[in-house]
């Protein structure tokens, strides 16, 4: 398996497995499913509601726990933001059976980030989280939170794919040491992407599945992914992504996809209030 270095000298698998969307019944067999076909980076949520699942899939695989990556991302806290973070992550690392996780991600760039970060840094200081950082994150927040705390995010998950390319943000990233982890790799198969011409000629060219074209467009670009299926047989497809590689002409028509399609827009006022009022789970 590939691997990522993080900023603290932490080394994470360059591809996971995401559970967004997977009911906490059904994911104890994906995961359990997922660590069988080689992967060894599991990606939940507090609000995802199945962190329960993951902890048992991985109690049940019979691998030691130092070789699972495990990364779960605190929600939005409205109140006492500092001591509820870290009442949040103390009820994720309960469902998940867990003494730590490797990765705390805030999950929002919403509410009182900087209390919420300061606590996560009190987290990571006391070996709850082995390392820290952000999921959807502008540069323009993540420069406010990187310019009054103390210390830096280790990741940056944001919704990444060829028809949302952020180049920006990786560049940003890049200057800073933060890794950029693309969730929702295949775009969730909106916007019909799995049938744009590009893709599917430059799949027919390497003899690869658009998928895996995509998964791959993204590695080579240093983006770390956690593609998600429920399908063992897909499971296996998005890992196998090194047997082959895209050429620069490749490279360069996929980047003449970019369009700015965006499954989620975080910088949409009505998508803000939607969140600070999502009531689907609890801590």
């Amino acid at each position: 398996m590939q691997t990522i270095q993080l900023n603290n000298g932490v080394t994470m698998p360059a591809v996971g497995f995401g559970v967004f969307q997977i009911g906490d019944k059904e994911t104890e067999q994906a995961v359990l499913s997922a660590l069988q076909a080689g992967y060894r980076l599991i990606d939940t949520a507090a609000v995802y509601g199945n962190e329960a699942g993951v902890g048992r899939a991985i109690a049940k695989s019979g691998i030691p726990r130092e070789e699972i990556f495990v990364v779960t991302k605190l929600w939005i806290q409205k109140h006492d933001a500092y001591e509820n973070t870290s009442k949040a992550l103390d009820s994720s690392l309960a469902r998940l059976g867990l003494d730590y996780v490797d990765l705390y991600l805030m999950h929002q760039p919403v509410g009182d980030i900087h209390a919420q970060w300061r606590s996560m840094e009190a987290a990571y200081k006391a070996g709850k989280a082995k390392a820290i950082g952000v999921s959807n994150f502008h540069p323009d927040r993540l420069q406010d939170l990187m310019a009054l705390n103390e210390i830096k995010p280790a990741l940056n998950q944001l919704e990444t794919h060829p028809f949302y390319q952020r180049e920006a943000e990786l560049k940003f990233h890049a200057e800073h040491g933060i890794v950029q982890q693309a969730w929702s790799p295949l775009a969730e198969g909106k916007f019909d992407i799995f049938s744009n011409p590009v893709l599917t000629q430059t799949a027919a060219k390497h003899g690869k599945s658009v998928a895996q074209v995509m998964l791959r467009w993204l590695n080579q670009r240093g983006v770390a992914i956690i593609p998600k299926s429920a399908r063992p047989e897909r499971m296996a497809e998005n890992l196998d992504l090194f047997g082959f590689e895209l050429d620069a002409d490749d490279m360069e028509k996929i980047a003449t996809l970019n369009r700015n399609e965006i499954i989620f827009d975080l910088r949409e006022p009505a998508n803000v209030q939607w969140l600070i009022e999502f009531q689907g789970f609890s801590f």
